[in-house]
Order: structure tokens, then C-alpha cells, then sequence
């Protein structure tokens, strides 16, 4: 039957197993939104605050499905307010479909209301912001090009594809145009000449340590890693803000690799022979900014396993490159044959007895002041939240304190429970948390400090309108904390532009519909939580923490005073 183009697109959405699409309503894609309303019972369009959460709230269903999240914005100002989840999509290699309403065809090119070239602006690249920009000007062509962007979205890296929608051409009837069958990633699997040379790396060896991280992690390929990892007694760190890759209550486990790393794990990784990055592009926050692993020629072997031949040598000449999605390698990995005994068993102990001293809840020995212990408010997470808890985070030192004390369960678990921004956008952690709750029925939790918040904290909102039970733990030192203290490493006692006036953050959320508390001391910390585990809303829990307390190993007194002394 006849359509009108903008139902089609809907109805394509639907065949590639879309259940919510995020956005901001606007005039350029009237069409679609009719669509989601002829469609309601069978998809449902989410109304957000603002575009970057909309985004970040699609990346975050990305995350947690492996499918593509999908979002809609209108032309102009509403696609660059996107712009924030495109880039972390990219960076974090998330499949994600950005839909823009754009300027009719017959205005294009004369810098019409609102135009933009998003070919220009999202640009493919390397260092772009999406992997294929495409405009839509014909509807019959619709099933083709979103099958087309959820394949690009899914398959080698994953990541962002916008597809631009002409407004004129969502109002066209169509004829004999249906949807695509759904589409499934594809596997490339590994060379069994670089399996075989993978192993005579690893027998020669004598302390070899494993990265797991990036995109395209399933429960079967983190399971199969895990045996792998097991059958040759490896230890396994994950990279920056993928730490759900791999167990971290498994004996081989050897920590996060990233900003704030455990100095023993980064001694191990100086030490050891051999590295095997299974799935990380191997970036600056998890190579210590190049000089840990030291590019391009690593000290260590390195071999380099990824699903994007572009990836493979691209920062990193590695001994052996593998070109193999996760679900592939791991698989491949896990029949690799081990002899009966390794000569670094002692070693991969050693690892783990690192770990377990680095996520004692005894500071490292550091007396942090104020009437707030940080590392005992963590170890309350780790009792009361469920195991398939959904846990999200922003930008800011405050996260340090989840990554460094928190142990997620891993994948081989079965679930995703890891929502964090490996480009450190700010205001991530609320959307993205507020997405988790309404797409997975999970217990969504998010850690959150007062700049981070006021970055997103609109969406709220939307989490009241969706029905969505959230837990948002904010962290309130009254300063942009990472960024005062770099100031204090660089420029000690300047204060610039790093200091807060904030709004009561408790009325605040209450004023949106949410229950909410301030929690003063360490022993108000696990009630609060409990009536927040058991509200019927959303819940807000504001603990205000001396500016002192910056990082997990040190005071911002002792960083002034050691760049004073190096001065």
C-alpha cells in the first residue's frame, strides 16, 4: 500500500529490531514522528532535554545491546548538539545510527534556516565523527540505505553513521517500497597462520599480559576469552573504562589499564615481553599517553588483535597483527593449545595480588580528610547493587573512585554493566544511565559530580516521563576537580575558571519529580542507598566532598606542594 516515506522509515527501524529511538522533536521530520505514532506499539520514541543527551542515551543502548542505538535530531543546531555522542561513539567504537531532519531540497545550498553540510561536519575519517555521512533524497531508497547504516554501524569497528533526511522527501508517497530483512554483523575470523604464530610468541615467553577492550564484546567472546585466558594461565587487565571485558573477581585478573592506573600494574606492563591487545585500538588514555606502551615500536612484543584492518599498524607496528571480530578471535583463541605447565603462572599470582592491594578499601595508606571514606561509600555499591546493575559515569575524578574500587562482573556474566566515555565527554553518566533504565528494566547507577551534572541534568525529566528509576550519586566539591587539579600540577595556587556556584542539587531533583537526600557522613551513606534501591522514583543522592579529596592516592595540598617543590 502507498506510504508516506517518513512511516517507511519507521517501519525499517522496526525491521532491524529498533525498540526505542532517543531525540528532540523538530519541524524538519514531522513525517517520522507521525510514523512513531501510527508504530507505538511496536517502537517508542523517547523525548529528551537536549540533543547530547538524546545521543548519549542512544550510544549507551548501543553499548549495552551491541545493535545500533538510534537517535533523531533536527537540522542545524540540533545535529551539532549530537555531535558530543557521535564523538564518543567513535572513540569508543559504539554502533550507533544518528538520523538529522534537514532543509528541504529545494532550499539546499543557499545556507537555507538552519542548513548545515553534514557531509562537511560529521565527515568520515580517522579522526572523524562518524564512519559514512549519507543524504537520503529518493524514498524509495530508505530500506536500502538504513540496512546499509546499520551494517556500516555494526561491522569491522563499530561506530556512528548519520543519515541525513530532507524534509520534502519524508512528505513523499511511496509505492511498492518495503523493509530489508534484519541485518546481522559479520565475523572475520582469524588466520590460523597467525594463531600459530601467536603461540610460538606465547612459548616463548616468560611474562606475557593480555588487554582486552573496545568494541564489539559479547557474553560468548568474553567467555571464550576467559578461557583462554585460563587455559594459559594469563593475566588480563582491561582497557581504559572497558571493565566489564573480563571478570575482575577472577583469579587472572590483573586491573584497568588507563588514567589512574594501579603503579604496580603499570610496572607489570613496563616488565613484561609480551602484550596481547585483544580488541582495544590501543589510545592515549590506555597507553599511558604513548610512553607506557611506547609508540610506534612498542619495548614489549606486541600482538595487535582488532576488527579493523585500518586499526592494525595504523599507531603501532606490532610483531603480529590479527585482523578478527571479538566473537572470532576469542573463539579462536580459546582452542589454542597450552602446554601442560607455563613458566609465568607465579607471575600472573603476582598480578592479581596487585590488583586485590590496589582495591583495598584502606586508601594505600593515604589519609584522605573530610567525614566522607570514598573507597567504604564504593564497597556499599559493590554489597547492595545487583550483579547485572547497570553502572554509568561522566567525565571527572570523581569516576576514579568507581574505576578504581568498584569490581564489575564481566560479560561472561551475561550482561553489559559498564556505561563509560573512553573520550571523556562530560555529562555522559546521567543520559546514559536514564537510557540503560528505560530500554533495559535493569537497576541503572550512576556516579556523577557537580560539574558533570549540570552538563545533562535536564534529563531528569525525561527519566520522570519514561517511568525510569535511576540511582544518581553526585559527588559535589564546588570545582571543574580534574581540572583544578592540573592547574595545581602546572600552575600551583592559580585558580581559574575551575570554581563552582551551584544550585541546591537536592531541590533540584526533587523539582523534576525525583526523591533525593544529602548524605553528610559515611554511615548515611547505606541507608540512603537502601530506600533508593526500593523508591518507586528516581533518586538523588548528593554528598559533599572536601576539595581536598581529588584523586584516590592524594590530596590536592600534597599535588600544589610537589610541583612547588619541583619548581
Amino acid at each position: 500500500m502507498p506510504q508516506i516515506a517518513g512511516h517507511l522509515l519507521v517501519e525499517c527501524l522496526i525491521a532491524q529490531g529498533v525498540t526505542h529511538a532517543f531525540g528532540v522533536p523538530g519541524e524538519s521530520y514531522l513525517a517520522v514522528l507521525d510514523g512513531f505514532h501510527v508504530h507505538e506499539d511496536r517502537i517508542r520514541f523517547v523525548t529528551c532535554r537536549q540533543e547530547g543527551g538524546a545521543a548519549f542515551m542512544a550510544e549507551a543502548q548501543g553499548k549495552l545491546t551491541g545493535r545500533p542505538g538510534v537517535c533523531f535530531v533536527t537540522r542545524g543546531p540540533g545535529a551539532t548538539n549530537a555531535a558530543i555522542g557521535l564523538h564518543t561513539a567513535f572513540q569508543d567504537s559504539t554502533p550507533l545510527v544518528l538520523f538529522v531532519g534537514d532543509v528541504a531540497s529545494d532550499a539546499r545550498d543557499r545556507e537555507a534556516f538552519q542548513e548545515v553540510d553534514f557531509a562537511a561536519f560529521f565527515g568520515p575519517s580517522t579522526k572523524g565523527l562518524a564512519k559514512r555521512v549519507e543524504r537520503i533524497d529518493d524514498p524509495r531508497r530508505l530500506p536500502e540505505y538504513v540496512a546499509r547504516a546499520f551494517a556500516t554501524a555494526m561491522n569491522g569497528r563499530p561506530g556512528p553513521v548519520v543519515l541525513v533526511l530532507p524534509e520534502d522527501m519524508l512528505a513523499q508517497t511511496v509505492e511498492a517500497a518495503a523493509p530489508l530483512p534484519r541485518v546481522e554483523p559479520v565475523q572475520a575470523w582469524s588466520d590460523p597462520g597467525g594463531l600459530r604464530e601467536l603461540r610460538r610468541l606465547l612459548l616463548s615467553s616468560e611474562r606475557p599480559l593480555v588487554i582486552a577492550g573496545g568494541g564489539g564484546w559479547t557474553p560468548q567472546s568474553a567467555a571464550a576469552l576467559q578461557r583462554f585466558a585460563e587455559n594459559w594461565q594469563l593475566p588480563v587487565a582491561n582497557a581504559f573504562r572497558f571493565q566489564d571485558c573480563f571478570d575482575n573477581h577472577h583469579p587472572n585478573y590483573a586491573g584497568d589499564v588507563g588514567l589512574g592506573i594501579n603503579p604496580a600494574l603499570a610496572r607489570r606492563i613496563r616488565d613484561s615481553d609480551l602484550i596481547v591487545a585483544i580488541g582495544p585500538r590501543l589510545g592515549e588514555a590506555t597507553t599511558g599517553g604513548y610512553a607506557l606502551i611506547e609508540a610506534p615500536q612498542p619495548r614489549q612484543k606486541l600482538v595487535h588483535i582488532h576488527a579493523s584492518a585500518e586499526e592494525l599498524g595504523r599507531v603501532y607496528q606490532p610483531v603480529l597483527a590479527m585482523q578478527a571480530t571479538m566473537n572470532a578471535a576469542a573463539r579462536s583463541l580459546e582452542v589454542l593449545t597450552a602446554p601442560p605447565t607455563l613458566p609465568w603462572t607465579a607471575w600472573t599470582k603476582a598480578c592479581h595480588a596487585d590488583y586485590l592491594a590496589n582495591v583495598d578499601p584502606g586508601n594505600g595508606g593515604i589519609e584522605l580528610p573530610g567525614p566522607i571514606d570514598m573507597p567504604a561509600l564504593i564497597h556499599t555499591l559493590q554489597r547492595h547493587l545487583p550483579a547485572d546493575a547497570v553502572v554509568s559515569n561522566g567525565a571527572g575524578n570523581f569516576a576514579s573512585w568507581l574505576h578504581r574500587f568498584y569490581r564489575y562482573h564481566g560479560l561472561a556474566r551475561g550482561l553489559k554493566t559498564q556505561l563509560a566515555p573512553t573520550n571523556g565527554a562530560m555529562g555522559y553518566g546521567v543520559p546514559a544511565g536514564i537510557g540503560a533504565a528505560i530500554t533495559s528494566g535493569r537497576v541503572a547507577f550512576t556516579i556523577t559530580g557537580d560539574g558533570d551534572f549540570l552538563m545533562n541534568g535536564q534529563e531528569l525529566a525525561t527519566a520522570v516521563q519514561e517511568g525510569a528509576r535511576c540511582i544518581v550519586l553526585l559527588l559535589n566539591n564546588g570545582s571543574y576537580g580534574t581540572i583544578r587539579m592540573h592547574q595545581e600540577r602546572a600552575y600551583p595556587g592559580h585558580v581559574s575558571g575551575s570554581a563552582l556556584g551551584n544550585p541546591d542539587f537536592c531541590a533540584l531533583a526533587r523539582a523534576y519529580g525525583w526523591a533525593a537526600e544529602r548524605v553528610t557522613g559515611t554511615a548515611a551513606f547505606e541507608p540512603a542507598l537502601l530506600r533508593a534501591l526500593a523508591a518507586p522514583t528516581g533518586t538523588l543522592i548528593e554528598v559533599p566532598l572536601d576539595l581536598e579529596v581529588i584523586t584516590t592516592r592524594g590530596t590536592l595540598s600534597a599535588i600544589r606542594r610537589a610541583s612547588q617543590g619541583a619548581a
